[in-house]
């Protein structure tokens, strides 16, 4: 293991307390008591379900997996272990019907438009569940994708919460293991399960393993870029690009931008209550 990875390593016990009280509060916050996630077989995912379940219980958790025809068989099989462990409540819903009245109106559309309609009907099928279900919605992107813009707007990233977000992939990979994530997840190639054969880091281009030493020099320790490729002993070349992508997709880790015009505008100074007691509490 590189300094850097080890330097990266995260105290599980402490983590699993943080990130499961984080879920209880917000679910509680909300005068609700459960959550439902999709659960796509990745080790992402399944994580969120391993804590969510430490939060709320097991019969409080709804995973729905939501496979495409060109979905991994593997997947299912990967994100059904999940549910058997854990004795989750789940649904099964196809979007293959939803997903090509739409895809199939133009024949040359690319892999990226195809993948961007399948994440977001994954997301309205989500909230159409969430009404049913009575629970919020939780999202199951790690730090890394975030960072490096590797998700879809009101895709993957439309969501209630996001319990991982804070996680990088490696820090993903030790809690899961931590927590006992089965090992077939484990172990995997890292995929959103879009398109046969697809993987995360053949898309992106490296590795998580290089971009979280390099995203953790630039972010968590605020290095330059120069700084960062001395330290690690990268090409500069490679960590001024991982850069200019964070830069770049910023505007995905922000809400909508609010223009402002009075004293307190959401987002510039109403950023949080002051006294958030509960749905039915007092509010100020």
């Amino acid at each position: 293991m590189s300094a850097i990875l080890d330097r990266m390593r995260i105290n599980t016990a402490l983590a699993t307390r943080i990130l499961s009280g984080f879920i209880r509060d917000a679910v509680t916050k909300s005068g609700m008591s459960r959550a439902l996630l999709g659960l796509s077989g990745g080790i992402d995912s399944a994580l969120s379900a391993y804590l969510a379940v430490e939060a709320l219980g097991a019969p409080n958790v709804l995973a729905i997996r939501m496979p495409y025809k060109t979905s991994s068989a593997a997947s299912l099989l990967d994100a059904e272990s999940v549910i058997e462990a854990l004795g989750l409540p789940s649904l099964t819903i196809p979007i293959t019907d939803m997903a090509d009245a739409l895809i199939n109106q133009f024949p040359d559309m690319s892999n990226v438009r195809k993948g961007n309609i399948m994440a977001r009907l994954r997301m309205v099928t989500l909230y159409d569940q969430s009404v049913a279900w009575g629970g919020l919605v939780l999202g199951t992107s790690n730090k890394t994708e975030f960072l490096l813009g590797y998700s879809t707007i009101y895709g993957d990233s439309g969501v209630a919460l996001h319990p991982i977000a804070d996680l990088y992939k490696c820090q993903v990979r030790q809690l899961a293991q931590a927590l006992g994530v089965p090992q077939p997840i484990l172990t995997k190639a890292p995929s959103a399960d879009l398109w046969v054969g697809q993987t995360d880091e053949d898309e992106l281009g490296f590795t998580y393993e290089l971009a979280d030493q390099v995203l953790y020099l630039l972010v968590d320790q605020r290095y330059t870029v120069q700084e960062a490729a001395e330290a690690g002993g990268f090409d500069a070349a490679f960590v001024a690009k991982i850069w200019e992508r964070v830069k770049a997709n910023h505007y995905k880790r922000t809400m909508p931008n609010v223009a402002k015009v009075s004293q307190r505008t959401i987002g510039h100074d109403f950023l949080y209550l002051r006294d958030y007691t509960g749905r039915h509490g007092k509010l100020s």
